[in-house]
């Protein structure tokens, strides 16, 4: 979840954006209060603006009946688009206001059979929190990788097919029967259910699961969630993610069953040794089209790596679009009206576009300071669709880096005005900043371009 504030002067005010503030959600990183009248951030969550004029609140009808009559403007063009549906504080497309929960955090060591440990991360929520958001310490500079360093940097698991491979961009199982109809209560958790949609993620280690939640629940709620890990694979209890073919996305999360302090749940889940559906109101299928109506394209010389977000579920960079040079693939597009409903506000989806040369089986995971890849990558793209209109956002990840992207990003299409990014600047049709740009598609398809 991420926190826009919106800051205004006097009358012929400006409007500012604060800076883009994005979080990496794994449960064991930095856990710090953020002061929401100075960073913007876009991750997973509901859509909530806080305005200021002057130092003081105001509302987002004060805001809208200023901007029509000429009396507010946002500085340097930032328009976020807050006035243009037909509900001003509508909340959807994730940019949020909010407050940190209170939460505590605590790692267990867990023997295995080869006398070696492995960590599972269990986070604790009081039921009067709110959401809690974690992020890590940013790096502040990179080198960008060069064709060999980029191919050897990490490991990867054994791979037994789908995204195991470092040099295939297309896997070689899974992605097949999505629209084949999900046999609840038939298929072992043991198998992973490539044959019904989803795509194993081998280079994770959880079994082709994109990612695993061991729920505790007390009085009809989910007070403490354990984040599977690497070695670990879907058993009884757990609810079990998955990743889907590009433009296709999750349709399984309990909408009854999420976490007491607005932590996300999703997937199915493994009772009595077999995998169920957990939202079979939603579809029997396992994965759902977007909306459509956008791609990326691959204009560079090297492979290209863009992860979304595991959500609702882990809140992890684990869900894989990989291009090779010239290839172009859908991005999935939640609709507003119809996906994940966090608290009962929509949300939309956020994508990690990493550097060039990056795989999605090194990218597509959680990564580590110094290296610009998974949640430290530079770039994100935000997504979401709502009453017929598509709204496509570029932005930096900040605070989490403040490392800039080694190319250039375009939106192309027939949008509502431009938005590229280049030399770290992101640039719209009234200039350019540091931050990010936002459009809107008026008609077709809208392509994010990659190039060097």
């Amino acid at each position: 979840m991420k926190v826009t504030s919106v800051a205004l002067t006097a009358a012929s005010a400006t409007v500012a954006l604060a800076q883009p503030h994005n979080h990496g959600h794994r449960h064991f990183h930095k856990h710090e209060a953020r002061d929401v009248s100075t960073v913007t951030s876009w991750a997973p969550g509901p859509t909530e603006y806080a305005y200021v004029l002057n130092g003081q609140p105001i509302s987002a009808e004060e805001v809208c009946n200023g901007i029509e009559d000429n009396e507010l403007k946002f500085v340097d063009g930032q328009d976020p688009g807050v006035c243009s549906s037909s509900s001003a504080s509508s909340t959807w497309l994730d940019w949020t206001s909010s407050t940190t929960a209170s939460s505590s955090s605590s790692t267990t060591s867990i023997p295995t059979t080869t006398a070696t440990t492995t960590t599972t991360t269990t986070t604790t929520f009081a039921a009067s929190s709110t959401p809690a958001e974690f992020w890590a310490a940013p790096s502040s500079s990179w080198s960008a990788p060069s064709s060999s360093s980029a191919a050897g940097w990490g490991s990867a698991p054994a791979s037994t097919g789908g995204w195991g491979s470092q040099s295939s961009s297309t896997p070689s199982s899974g992605g097949s029967g999505v629209d084949s109809d999900f046999p609840d209560g038939t298929i072992s958790c043991s198998d992973f259910p490539s044959q019904y949609g989803p795509v194993p993620l081998s280079y994770l280690g959880m079994g082709g699961w994109s990612g695993l939640q061991d729920l505790q629940i007390a009085n009809g709620l989910v007070n403490t969630i354990v984040t599977g890990i690497s070695g670990q694979s879907c058993t009884e209890g757990m609810m079990c993610s998955y990743a889907c073919p590009p433009g296709y996305q999750k349709s399984q999360w309990p909408n009854n069953l999420q976490g007491a302090s607005g932590q996300s749940v999703g997937g199915i889940q493994c009772k009595g040794g077999k995998l169920y559906l957990t939202n079979s109101a939603l579809s029997s299928k396992l994965c759902i089209p977007g909306v459509g109506g956008v791609q990326a394209q691959n204009n560079a010389n090297g492979v290209v790596a863009i992860c979304r977000t595991d959500y609702p579920g882990t809140e992890s960079e684990t869900v894989p679009v990989e291009l090779q040079p010239g290839e172009t693939e859908a991005l999935a597009v939640p609709d507003a009206g119809s996906y994940y409903t966090w608290q009962g506000k929509s949300t939309s989806a956020q994508y990690y576009l990493n550097p060039i040369g990056y795989p999605a089986s090194q990218a597509c995971q959680w990564g580590s300071p110094g290296t610009p890849i998974g949640n430290y990558a530079p770039i994100n793209f935000g997504v979401g669709a709502k009453d017929g209109t598509t709204w496509l956002s570029i932005f930096q990840n900040s605070p989490t880096t403040s490392a800039q992207y080694q190319g250039t990003v375009e939106l192309k299409g027939n949008l509502s005005g431009s938005c590229k990014y280049s030399n770290g600047q992101y640039c719209g049709v009234t200039g350019c900043n540091s931050q990010g740009c936002t459009v809107s598609i008026i008609s077709g398809t809208a392509t994010y371009v990659i190039s060097n």
